[in-house]
């Protein structure tokens, strides 16, 4: 089983309220058990949602409480949403054994190669290979 970010599946999920259907993410999930899910949906907030970003580092500094996650128009801290959702994340593939994510790029949750998002950060922590697409 994959842990996927839910976008990257065609779900609405993005804080536009919109997706990023990756074909090949679609054709795996006919081959393979791909758990969907969005860490910032998990961590409460709404969606559509307004943009966000990590201020004072990355995924791995907001879990050490060394960086904030902000909306990006008004600056307000959303940090414990995604933390919230990180740690529920974390929850799932403990659950279920899950030791592969893919998740979406250039996401304050998600990212993986410019910048490591707050619930990939958790899940390499954890052990997770994670891996990013779209």
């Amino acid at each position: 089983m994959i842990v996927v970010s839910g976008c990257l599946l065609g779900v609405c999920c993005r804080y536009d309220g919109l997706s990023k259907p990756e074909n090949e993410i679609i054709k795996l999930a006919r081959l393979r058990h791909l758990l969907p899910v969005c860490p910032e949906q998990l961590g409460g907030l709404p969606t559509p949602r307004p943009p966000a970003f990590i201020s004072g580092g990355d995924g791995f500094d907001v879990l050490e409480g060394k960086a904030r996650v902000l909306t990006v128009e008004e600056a307000k801290d959303v940090t414990s949403y995604f933390l919230r959702g990180a740690m529920e994340c974390k929850r799932i593939v403990e659950i279920f054994g899950v030791k592969r994510a893919i998740l979406k790029s250039r996401s304050p949750s998600c990212g993986v190669i410019l910048q490591t998002g707050v619930a990939a950060a958790a899940l390499i922590l954890s052990g997770v290979q994670v891996s990013e697409a779209g």
